[in-house]
């Protein structure tokens, strides 16, 4: 089932939101949101307001909005919506929520507490490749790089992948509008539920994780891994063995 739409914002803000976002610790998910998105666009992640990046924090969710300079985010430009209700308890003025909500739900529905979405060249390259070897319905699969170690075993399993594991990220069609992508990034993670990671064909990769470290790590992890294949298929060298 998909997940619902976030409810409108009418009347549901309190007149303390700002409180939501301000603090001076700098692991608030306001301030990780802002820092991290600085990060991933000096990577080229999201370039052209492209991308995002929601933290989910007891029972609030953080989210970058849309359209914005993502490396001069500001913690002021932060939605918040409550987890259990879907309505957003704060919203910036002048600006939109992320279309990627409905995709960051789905992935904090399935116990992530923080979801990425890059916009990486690498990530787009890949998706294109695996089409052209293994069509429309094949998946991204590696096998025997040490960088696969970095990505966890999947829900519920104890410590990450190892050397001769098979990493397999399966890849979704692309749509017009990013939240019209809400169903089959659920049926994806349905079919592989030991997934962290889910890339959309000539568009990008949403990676999510049990916390905001873990899902950077397993980002910049499948990150290195895409550009590593883009180059290995330039070499002609296989990704897997078989």
């Amino acid at each position: 089932m998909a997940s619902e739409p976030p409810k409108p914002a009418e009347n549901l803000i309190p007149s303390d939101s700002n409180a939501l976002v301000q603090s001076t610790n700098p692991l608030h998910p306001a301030n990780l949101i802002c820092e991290l998105c600085r990060g991933f666009y000096n990577l080229g992640w999201v370039t052209g307001t492209g991308g995002g990046t929601s933290i989910r924090h007891h029972e609030h969710i953080y989210l970058a909005p849309s359209g914005v300079q993502k490396e001069r985010l500001q913690p002021t430009d932060l939605f918040v919506m409550d987890y259990a209700t879907r309505s957003y308890i704060r919203t910036p003025t002048a600006l939109k929520p992320s279309q990627c909500t409905p995709l960051f739900l789905a992935a904090f529905d399935k116990g992530a507490g923080c979801c990425i979405h890059t916009h990486s060249q690498w990530a787009v390259l890949v998706t294109l490749l695996v089409e052209k070897a293994s069509g429309k319905e094949g998946c991204f699969e590696i096998e025997m790089l040490e960088q696969i170690k970095g990505i966890a075993r999947g829900r519920g399993k104890t410590g990450s992948l190892g050397y001769f594991d098979r990493l397999v990220v399966p890849v979704i069609e692309n749509t017009a509008h990013e939240e019209d992508l809400t169903e089959s990034l659920e049926a994806a993670m349905e079919k592989y539920p030991d997934t962290y990671a889910v890339l959309v064909r000539r568009h990008g990769v949403y990676v999510w994780g049990d916390n905001w470290h873990k899902a950077k790590t397993m980002c910049e992890s499948l990150d290195y891994i895409f550009q590593l294949a883009v180059e290995m298929h330039k070499l002609g060298l296989p990704w897997t063995a078989s």
